[in-house]
């Protein structure tokens, strides 16, 4: 126990295992740390590391069996709530320690209204009145900058976007005035602006009622904004802990150094692109427009060379996967042309469009729901020869499939496995494998590295750019996150409303906006360099 006036919560030597058909496994290993009133500690480490087991410990949520605490205390308010019977640690959890989850339509009932699951907060554990309780919750949203609260309480959670959501899920955090919010990473599927009004609201929130905040990610850029101390976790073990800056300016462990040097903008020098590979552009997009109830795509103009990655950044309903959609010509435009080698791709027909598909492949965000389970590695890369029957004898299959495995830095054996088999780093490096089956010339990354871890994020883009220096390749690389984009491509486009707000290159863009939207996604992107440069 702790003997600080200012602690909320101490924990002791936690230990917590997993007991598997191949025996237990260590999740968490004998951690320690210390939250007071008013501070933000985050906990950073990748998947698997630990950071979330522990939180659902502090929550007793953890499902026994498989899970099994082995050691520990955890003080609350001076109080062992590991030593509480579960009667008594739920009541405690409602109204001392809340969480905020990254899931947001997971954890909303999409059958009921946003008020009255907001509501039944109040009348479960306060016992007030339907009325109280409804009252209550339209004032909760109305603190949580939700637009028209009254209204939007009859609302149900799919006619929210992902932002609202998340200022839902923190209004029913807020409910019960709760001493602790564990926000477990609760803006990775956010734009930057949105990212950023989140962190501040919570951060508001913080102050204002001298909360302890517990922020879990595994971006280190949203901790340099918001954090007081942070704790690194790896294999379930605390490598390092401290305060921000002492961590983020002078780590110590090469794990966390590690870390430190996956940010963007510190992997390696930016390849230079060769401007004498070819004059004319591979991609022509002109005077491109997409309508359905509101304009999706207006009139985008913009060309792609060989051997050269553009960048498509802005917010959720920008037009930017509009933009890949009508380049892989899953959908029609309404006006506008796309010219691939000259020729307008709206004008092929079946046997010219089967070809084009041949040289333009996408990598999509979830590297999970994109491979097939029911398929092994060799099957899933080599499917596109399969529908592509000309282009690889099957006698040479296996051979090519080794290649390929190779030049994503994974081994001809891992043919034989499942994608469950495979970590989420592995499962996209097999994606981008089929991606290169058919020797493209384009590849469109959809969000392609956005969940992922910062070190294994660091690895794909390595992997992009040894890549384009090996075949040549072209990108369109889609992503909210700005410093990735910075990181990698050479041009970039900034997008709102399906227009084109500005264009250039990606050091002019960064360093020299012209645009205030520009301006403010730049400004709302989190970033370690900040921190760094104070």
């Amino acid at each position: 126990m702790s003997n600080n006036v200012n602690s909320l919560l101490k924990i002791s030597n936690l230990a917590v295992s997993f007991d598997t058909v191949e025996g237990s496994t260590n999740a968490v290993q004998g951690i320690d740390f210390e939250l007071n009133k008013g501070q933000t500690l985050a906990i950073i480490g990748e998947s698997g590391s630990g950071k979330s087991v522990t939180a659902s410990v502090i929550m007793g949520i953890l499902t026994c069996p498989p899970g099994r605490i082995k050691s520990g205390e955890i003080f609350l308010n001076k109080q062992d709530i590991l030593k509480l019977s579960e009667n008594d640690r739920r009541e405690l959890m409602g109204n001392k320690i809340a969480i905020i989850f990254q899931d947001t339509l997971s954890h909303l009932n999409p059958v009921f209204t946003v008020g009255a699951q907001i509501a039944e907060c109040f009348e479960v554990h306060k016992n007030y009145t339907k009325k109280e309780s409804w009252n209550k919750a339209v004032k909760l949203l109305d603190r949580v900058k939700i637009p028209n609260p009254h209204k939007r309480a009859k609302d149900y959670p799919h006619q929210f976007s992902g932002g609202q959501r998340q200022r839902v899920m923190i209004a029913m955090a807020l409910a019960l005035e709760p001493d602790i919010i564990i926000a477990d990473e609760p803006t990775t599927a956010l734009d930057v602006t949105i990212q950023a009004k989140i962190l501040e609201l919570l951060a508001e929130l913080r102050d204002e009622r001298n909360m302890g905040l517990i922020l879990i990610t595994h971006d280190l850029g949203i901790a340099a904004e918001v954090a007081d101390k942070v704790i690194v976790l790896k294999n379930g073990k605390i490598v390092e802990k401290g305060t921000l800056k002492d961590v983020f300016i002078k780590p110590k462990h090469t794990y966390t150094k590690e870390l430190m040097n996956s940010i963007p903008g510190k992997l390696n020098q930016k390849y230079k692109r060769n401007d004498n590979i070819e004059t004319k552009p591979i991609l022509e997009v002109k005077n491109i427009s997409k309508s359905y109830d509101t304009i999706a795509c207006d009139n985008v103009n913009f060309n792609l060379f060989r051997d050269e990655i553009i960048g498509i950044v802005g917010e959720s309903g920008s037009g930017k996967t509009t933009i890949s959609n009508l380049i892989l010509r899953l959908i029609e435009p309404s006006s506008g042309s796309i010219l691939y080698h000259g020729r307008n791709i709206f004008d092929f027909d079946k046997k010219e469009l089967f070809n084009f598909r041949r040289k333009v492949q996408i990598v999509f965000q979830d590297p999970y729901a994109s491979l097939n389970p029911t398929m092994n590695v060799f099957d899933i890369i080599s499917e596109p020869w399969i529908i592509h029957a000309d282009f690889l004898d099957k006698k040479l299959h296996q051979a090519r499939i080794s290649e390929l495995l190779y030049s994503v830095g994974l081994q001809p054996s891992d043919s034989k496995k499942y994608p469950h088999e495979f970590s989420g780093g592995q499962r996209q490096r097999i994606a981008i494998a089929r991606a290169l089956a058919l020797n493209p010339e384009i590849i469109i990354c959809d969000e392609a590295v956005s969940a992922l871890d910062v070190s294994i994020q660091a690895q794909i883009i390595k992997l992009l750019k040894d890549l384009r220096n090996k075949f040549s390749l072209s990108y369109i690389f889609i992503a909210h996150d700005l410093p990735v984009v910075r990181d990698l491509a050479d041009r970039v486009i900034v997008m709102k409303s399906g227009k084109i707000l500005e264009e250039g290159n990606v050091e002019e863009v960064f360093n020299n906006p012209g645009n205030p939207y520009t301006i403010d996604l730049l400004k709302s992107s989190p970033s370690v360099e900040k921190l760094l440069s104070n």
